[in-house]
């Protein structure tokens, strides 16, 4: 596919771009025009790269993308699943470039050409590789597998519409696996395929005291400050051994073996470079555990954002009516998000102090999953990325969430794949996101001998 993507690659891009340059942003409701938008585009790219059908289809909340190329009935489907939707891009001030405009700059730290733009990586620029591959297997006639695409405009707010969505269609997306990128490989050295993710609760606490704000002169010391309550609240979720404290939380959290652990130590970690590139002078976690097992294989609670009182230039004394957080916590397989929900509401309106009010509201969710390294898709997957770089690529858990993988392994009866082939450098949710250029053609060569090694018979 080399050759192919040689003579392509000013196509590439300006297909690629016209994706990017749309706003699909699903957290902001006003921005529902241009989820379609990418909707439609995505469908043009599909028909234009073979497929024999491909739609927009409407659900509760943003439009899911469906298409198709069926070579047999009788032959393996693979089942592609990706999302279009990307996150906010503020703050704005950090970017580079502006956020929706895509560039190919150098790389500041390693002089390497990557794409800069909100989704380039997370997950348009995943997912367009697949299309291309796609493609590129449909003209050159080595196609020999069905294949069925999905791709949701909702998975950066937790995919609320899709599982039901799902559901309704589910004889429409039967399929043998769902193949996927919208991951990490641990680094850029060794590549690496997560055989899981972790899931996700995440909710929003609210802590009131007095019915309005009040001169922190007149009544500072004498009533509850809500945002010092709420820190204090927040304190004691986590213990000096960096467990979580929440009764219950890891009754269902499985203990994985010696062996277990050894095999996921093979993946190569240098802790020296992981605080560099993090600017930190030492790492911090549950007692017992090593970095990657504290992002992989085990749970954790983090505050994602906090609020409350005045926050603008200069002072204003006062003494504020409410406080706020956002809570994550990411879970293991076996943990269940609406238990872990309940088990965290119950627990935190338990320690709340007898002069404040306390709320919680859940926000989103999702469970996650693992599979086995010993599927003929993973195979597939390891013979093909080895194959790229030369090196076997070492299994992996990842830390993140796609909550709506889990439901989809539920409904449909199939386990996912992920090859991604981000890497941390990307700071996806972050100002400046990007995605190598080497990273980026390396994916399709992957993936199209993916195809080629995904036998049709058992």
């Amino acid at each position: 596919m080399k050759q192919y993507i040689s003579e392509n690659e000013g196509r590439f891009f300006d297909e690629l771009f016209s994706l990017l340059r749309i706003p699909s942003i699903s957290a902001k409701p006003d921005y529902r025009p241009y989820m379609l938008k990418c909707a439609v585009r995505l469908t043009e790219l599909l028909k234009e790269a073979g497929a024999d059908e491909a739609s927009v289809y409407n659900t509760d909340g943003n439009p899911v993308v469906f298409g198709q190329k069926i070579i047999d009935p009788s032959a393996q489907t693979v089942l592609v699943y990706g999302h279009y939707d990307v996150q906010p891009p503020e703050p704005l001030e950090k970017w580079r470039t502006a956020p929706f405009e895509p560039v190919i700059l150098d790389d500041p730290q390693t002089g390497e050409k990557a794409i800069y733009c909100r989704g380039a990586n997370d997950d348009k620029g995943q997912l367009f590789m697949h299309i291309k591959a796609f493609e590129y297997l449909v003209r050159t006639g080595q196609l020999r597998h069905n294949v069925k695409f999905i791709f949701e405009g909702e998975e950066e707010i937790g995919s609320p519409s899709l599982p039901k969505w799902v559901r309704e269609n589910k004889d429409m997306l039967s399929a043998n696996v769902i193949l996927v990128s919208d991951t990490t490989m641990i680094s850029d050295k060794v590549p690496s395929i997560n055989c899981g993710m972790r899931g996700l609760a995440y909710l929003e606490v609210t802590v009131t005291g007095p019915n309005k704000d009040l001169h922190s002169g007149h009544y500072g010391g004498a009533v509850a400050n809500p945002i010092n309550v709420l820190c204090d609240m927040i304190s004691s979720l986590i213990d000096k051994d960096g467990r979580v404290t929440v009764p219950g939380f890891y009754d269902k959290v499985v203990e994985l073996s010696d062996e277990d652990r050894a095999q996921l130590s093979r993946a190569p970690f240098d802790m020296e470079e992981y605080k560099s590139f993090l600017d930190i002078n030492e790492v911090k976690g549950e007692k017992g555990y090593t970095t990657m097992e504290r992002t992989g294989i085990r749970p954790c609670l983090d505050v994602c954002g906090i609020w409350g009182g005045y926050t603008g230039e200069g002072a204003k004394t006062v003494l504020p009516s409410t406080a706020h957080a956002k809570i994550s916590m990411r879970l293991v397989p076996n943990q269940k998000s609406d238990e872990i929900t309940e088990l965290f509401t119950r627990h935190f309106l338990s320690i709340a102090p007898p002069y404040v009010k306390v709320s919680v509201k859940p926000c989103e969710g999702g469970n996650g999953f693992l599979i086995p390294i010993t599927s003929r898709a993973y195979q597939a997957a390891s013979r093909a990325m080895g194959e790229v770089y030369g090196i076997e690529p070492v299994p992996s858990r990842g830390g993140g969430s796609i909550a709506v993988l889990a439901d989809m392994q539920e409904i449909l009866g199939i386990d996912p794949l992920l090859m991604g082939f981000g890497l941390e450098r990307d700071t996806i949710h972050s100002p400046n996101e990007s995605y190598l250029l080497r990273q980026f053609f390396a994916g399709m060569e992957s993936i199209a001998l993916f195809y080629k090694y995904y036998a049709i018979e058992e």
